[in-house]
């Protein structure tokens, strides 16, 4: 009981990205266990169908299918991207952008996948794994802060805009593949990312209908059994929240602005410490 109620601990102090990652990692187990026993019940009903007319039986796997993965490989390259890149994308995108930013990816790749199976008359393996997803994190992030560097054991200093385009031309190689569904899911996660983060920089969150669905949800889970006085508290509570936000987030794209035009290496080292302290948050 001891190890299930530190299970619960780490996972509630987690951060959003670190609870994609447990909740990737908890079913990755189950459909472990599920194939070393020879049944693909977890397959069949949660990754997505490569036929539409299967898939109209099973709507729920355009978002399922996201947290299934078969191979071991395969979980950690996402999860592994997902851990570093989803981090620092919380250094500059808010926690419920980064849940529309990878639902929607998902959704966006789903809806790909199956439009080009159907279209070219394919029937292959059903689609299961989050690459999609994290492609569009990827890539949004690399267009909002195209010069930020990483550095990289062995390697040294290399800006988020090459490695987001190594990663994408991995998927483009993978084309020439048979089977290359997949494939087609993420570059539109890729692509989807990519205009994403750009009308984001206009001014025009075009997500934001999926955040109220994910609102409208989390607020119905809620208890109801605040009473007036306690809802009052936390209306100020929330404004006064908001206040402090939005004060944050000017501070963030001021250094934004000065990484886009002069590098993350322009930065003086309360900026830098700023931005750290900002992503663990």
């Amino acid at each position: 009981m001891n190890i299930i109620n530190d299970i619960k601990h780490a996972f509630y102090k987690a951060n959003t990205v670190e609870k994609i990652i447990y909740v990737n990692v908890f079913l990755f187990l189950i459909t472990a266990l599920s194939i070393a026993f020879k049944s693909e019940f977890i397959i069949q009903w949660f990754a997505l169908p490569s036929n539409l007319d299967d898939f109209l039986f099973k709507p729920w796997t355009l978002i399922s299918y996201a947290f299934i993965h078969e191979r071991l490989f395969h979980i950690l390259s996402n999860l592994l991207v997902l851990y570093y890149i989803g981090n620092l994308f919380l250094d500059f995108f808010t926690k419920k952008q980064f849940l529309n930013f990878y639902f929607l990816g998902a959704i966006v790749g789903a809806i790909a996948f199956l439009s080009f199976n159907y279209f070219a008359a394919k029937s292959g393996a059903p689609l299961g794994g989050a690459s999609a997803a994290v492609s569009t994190i990827f890539v949004a992030i690399a267009t909002k802060v195209p010069r930020y560097a990483l550095k990289l054991r062995f390697i040294g200093s290399v800006e988020l805009w090459v490695l987001a385009a190594i990663w994408v031309a991995m998927s483009i190689l993978q084309l020439a593949n048979p089977d290359n569904g997949g494939a087609i899911a993420h570059l539109s996660g890729a692509v989807f990312g990519f205009i994403y983060a750009k009308q984001l920089e206009k001014g025009n969150d075009i997500g934001k209908w999926f955040e109220a669905i994910l609102n409208y949800f989390t607020n119905f889970m809620k208890s109801k059994e605040d009473t007036p006085l306690r809802t009052v508290h936390k209306s100020k509570g929330r404004a006064s929240e908001n206040e402090v936000s939005t004060s944050r987030q000017r501070k963030i794209d001021t250094i934004l602005d000065k990484i886009s035009k002069s590098g993350y290496e322009s930065l003086t080292q309360e900026e830098k410490d700023f931005l750290f302290r900002a992503g663990k948050k």
